[in-house]
């Protein structure tokens, strides 16, 4: 704003009130004066400026953009550890609470969860526990232990929020009103669970339940009473609890909710990261009870994102000195970045289409490459439209 207020400028102004009469030419006691004023009053119109780019969410650095969301009630989701699977042998090791480290990255195991595999926290915040697996050494040793290995990541970790999706955050707080298990608080709520990158939700998502056809008739009402004498024990009370329920018709589809999410790498969701989300959310045995987030009365389902697979099959034309052998990896790269993008959008969109002509202007953009045709996507000629829990996912190209 205060842009063109420079030392010249001020200078020129304060001796343009100064009478012609006197001397005011450079290396004069009043230029003397005034020259060291002007420079001050350059600083101070500095420092103006940069209090009115602080003050505004579209503008403020991460600093200050922080101290404007503090008064939203939102703040920076913190970096996070990962989460993995461990396989130890032989299985009759207990390894709970040792640590092992890969390269300049040291694990700690947390617990067991069959024999012989343990879940693994990374020491170090962050994506970097996510980027190693394989064989792992003892920080200690450990009498009779074989061999360590990371297989999966469970629950990537994150880095702190970027500074623009704080903005994105801060901004759409004043758009919708997170409260009380509407929309909006489904989604805050669950995209700040660690690895979790986004979620869909779904009103009524066993709408296709008709509460009718669960009222027992007289033929089943007759099964119901023969057979339950020959139950005990667990099988008896899940049974009497879902006939008197059906009975005195107390099964709708109102107060269900799902939630679909993808982690954050934007991939499918571990069965690791789905429980943790499902126990924080609403917790499978006091399901609709209102002990996690999800409010009294709200059964909620946690599910992962789908995997598709895509299969491209098309004929390059190449530069001269270039070759299939040459450039396969950069083909790889472009393509798979385009599908990446698509996997980050996928929650803003009601479904996602992965489009031939994107793909052969990805493939187009690699240095070398000259001419695509007859591109098939999965066998077939035309754009591929995924459902709306589906995301694509890189399965290679031939020729």
């Amino acid at each position: 704003m205060y842009e063109k207020v420079t030392y010249e400028t001020i200078l020129d102004r304060m001796l343009g009130r100064v009478p012609d009469k006197l001397d005011k030419r450079e290396g004069s006691v009043i230029w003397d004066t005034h020259s060291p004023t002007a420079i001050e009053l350059q600083i101070l119109y500095m420092e103006l400026d940069a209090i009115l780019r602080e003050a505004y969410g579209d503008t403020a650095s991460r600093e200050f953009l922080i101290l404007r969301c503090r008064e939203r009630g939102i703040t920076p989701y913190p970096a996070t550890k990962a989460v993995l699977k461990g396989r130890f042998t032989p299985p009759e090791v207990d390894v709970t609470g040792k640590r092992f480290n890969i390269g300049t990255v040291n694990y700690r195991v947390d617990e067991k969860t069959a024999d012989g595999e343990y879940s693994v926290q990374c020491e170090a915040d962050g994506i970097i526990g996510n980027q190693y697996l394989g064989p792992m050494i003892p920080i200690e040793y450990i009498d009779r232990l074989e061999t360590a290995e990371l297989t999966e990541v469970l629950i990537p970790g994150e880095e702190e929020e970027e500074t623009e999706e704080l903005r994105k955050r801060y901004f759409k707080s004043f758009d919708e009103k997170s409260f009380g298990g509407n929309r909006s608080d489904y989604m805050e709520k669950t995209n700040a669970i660690p690895g979790v990158g986004k979620t869909k939700v779904t009103r009524v998502w066993n709408g296709d339940i008709s509460p009718a056809d669960m009222i027992p008739k007289e033929g089943v009402t007759a099964w119901y009473n023969e057979i339950r004498e020959t139950l005990t024990g667990d099988p008896a009370v899940w049974l009497t609890s879902v006939y008197r329920a059906a009975a005195e018709k107390k099964l709708t589809t109102g107060g269900t909710v799902l939630l679909t999410i993808i982690n954050s790498e934007y991939g499918a969701a571990s069965d690791a990261l789905v429980r943790a989300v499902q126990n924080e959310i609403d917790p499978e045995e006091n399901a609709g009870d209102g002990y996690g987030f999800a409010p009294i009365g709200h059964v909620v389902a946690v599910r992962s994102v789908t995997e598709v697979s895509i299969m491209i099959k098309t004929r390059i034309t190449f530069e001269v000195g270039y070759d299939w052998n040459r450039l396969q990896s950069a083909i790889d790269s472009a393509v798979s970045d385009y599908l990446l993008e698509l996997r980050k959008a996928w929650a803003d969109a009601p479904y996602l289409i992965v489009r031939i002509r994107q793909i052969e202007a990805a493939i187009l953009n690699v240095t070398g490459v000259v001419d695509i045709e007859d591109t098939l996507l999965n066998g077939e000629e035309s754009n591929l439209v995924l459902g709306p829990y589906e995301i694509p996912v890189y399965g290679g190209i031939s020729e």
